[in-house]
């Protein structure tokens, strides 16, 4: 059987964002069926050199070019002339398409476009219309999302599918390999008897990086500074964000309370970090998905969450939770010339500090079972199996509707209005 040749956009597939994993999972996934074959243009970095990326695994099933930004029309249109993909599949916010939707006119007629979308928030962005409906489908990553794009342009399909996790590395490990690499990696003092909370995320403004600092110190003064510990793994000095080793030093946060981890690591050491907290924490005012907690969940670690976005989803099945939802204390309408309205919420300093009371306060054992708890939820729903599966049946069932080239389908360049 013939391979169909599949083309993505997005960050480089074997970078450390939460894009280029996703992406990267999603074509091993299908490489691994044999039924397709890879094109990849690789941005979001830059690159010391352009030549072509090949894997040893893969060989010529999967061809990476290095591009800047996400590519252009010029380099978009060299690809599909020189490869003639069967589908484009590309990712991220929807503020870096529109060079890609412009030229809609010139692809679709040959080729369908999936677009792998997430959107942080409501009230319902009518000015997407045009975007979500330049696809062929529109595959959504949260179910805020999926009801988003259901609304906002309901004559174009859209299937839920949600993010996944490698849970064979992101797992629980044994208290003796926590313990032995806490100790390596913070130091011999790294002390296990305080309860140790988490945060992996981008040093950005909508990430609450500053904020959670500063409640966090509100919280140590009612706990006591030597009873607990907020590990922060991120760039403290990123030009997006805030100098947080300056807030923790007008703080007097130098005596352990706030540990920094600032070198990029691989799966294993983040799952390990995950694994030697008692809680992981993600207070964004917005956020699509938020990939940290669920990786968190599948080590069995608890999660302290803003209830907005795709947080909303993890931390509870609508029956059960996994952690602590922290509902938005107030919120705002926000925008720019692009984005002329999205929500903001918003968490107070209260609501917060109660918040990491209620986990400090939480016995071990609720601990341990709203950990296994989280582990099972993650494995019912956003399994690395089924990932797979989707996409397989997303990509079958476009090729096989759509088609491509000679044979493609379901597509006008045009329609009929009438004239009054």
């Amino acid at each position: 059987m013939k391979k169909r040749t599949i083309l993505t956009i997005s960050d480089v597939p074997f970078s450390p964002s939460g894009v280029g994993g996703q992406t990267k999972y999603m074509i091993e996934a299908m490489l691994r069926t044999g039924k397709y074959k890879f094109i990849s243009l690789g941005g979001a970095i830059k690159h010391k050199e352009y030549k072509p990326i090949r894997t040893e695994e893969w060989g010529e099933d999967w061809v990476t070019f290095p591009v800047d930004g996400y590519g252009n029309q010029e380099i978009l249109r060299s690809i599909i002339r020189n490869h003639k993909p069967d589908i484009l599949w590309f990712m991220t916010d929807p503020r870096f398409w529109e060079w890609l939707w412009l030229m809609e006119h010139e692809i679709r007629p040959h080729v369908p476009m999936i677009y792998y979308h997430v959107w942080d928030n409501y009230p319902y962005p009518d000015f997407n219309k045009f975007s979500y409906e330049s696809n062929d489908l529109v595959a959504t990553i949260s179910k805020v999302t999926d009801d988003i794009v259901k609304t906002v342009a309901p004559n174009v399909e859209s299937i839920y599918v949600p993010h996944s996790v490698e849970t064979r590395i992101f797992k629980k490990y044994s208290s003796e390999e926590i313990q032995k690499f806490a100790k390596q990696g913070f130091g011999e003092d790294f002390d296990f008897s305080k309860k140790i909370f988490f945060w992996n995320n981008r040093n950005a403004r909508r990430k609450q990086s500053g904020s959670l600092i500063f409640w966090f110190k509100e919280f140590l003064d009612i706990v006591g500074h030597e009873n607990a510990c907020l590990v922060m793994h991120t760039d403290i000095h990123d030009e997006h964000g805030q100098d947080l080793q300056k807030i923790s030093d007008y703080l007097n946060l130098g005596n352990g309370q706030i540990r920094f981890s600032t070198n990029k690591v691989d799966q294993k050491t983040l799952a390990m970090m995950y694994n030697m907290s008692d809680c992981t924490i993600n207070i964004s005012d917005a956020e699509g998905f938020g990939l940290a907690t669920l990786e968190s969940l599948a080590c069995e670690t608890p999660i302290l969450v803003n209830m907005t976005g795709g947080l909303q989803e993890q931390v509870t099945d609508g029956k059960n939770w996994f952690g602590v939802g922290v509902h938005p204390t107030s919120r705002a309408i926000i925008g720019s010339q692009t984005i002329p309205y999205i929500r903001e919420d918003r968490l107070s300093s209260e609501v917060v500090v109660n918040a990491l009371l209620e986990l400090y306060n939480m016995p071990r054992e609720k601990i341990e079972k709203l950990g296994k708890m989280g582990r099972e939820h993650v494995m019912k729903n956003y399994n690395f199996e089924d990932y797979g599966k989707k996409w397989d049946e997303v990509l079958t069932m476009v090729i096989e509707k759509h088609g491509s080239w000679e044979n493609r389908k379901n597509y006008k360049a045009w329609e009929c209005r009438e004239v009054l």
